[in-house]
């Protein structure tokens, strides 16, 4: 897995994927909405913006998901 995380998904210290699970997106539907999302918009951009760079954006955001939906699965 390569992780895309620049300083700035980070608000006083807390990453911000973590701060959408925790609460800041109150519905799992809505942190699951914002994770396929981006897959969907690095994915659709990445041969004409930033190539391999946007590519692991979308295995980041992926993964997120991912590792999202097994907390969320009993």
């Amino acid at each position: 897995m390569t992780l895309v995380k620049p300083d700035y998904y980070a608000s006083n210290g807390e990453d911000l994927f973590d701060r959408f699970e925790k609460g800041l997106l109150p519905d799992p539907n809505q942190v699951r909405g914002f994770y396929k999302g981006n897959v969907i918009k690095y994915l659709t951009r990445y041969q004409d913006k930033n190539g391999i760079e946007d590519l692991e954006k979308a295995e980041t955001y992926l993964d997120r998901l991912i590792v999202f939906e097994q907390k969320s699965t009993p």
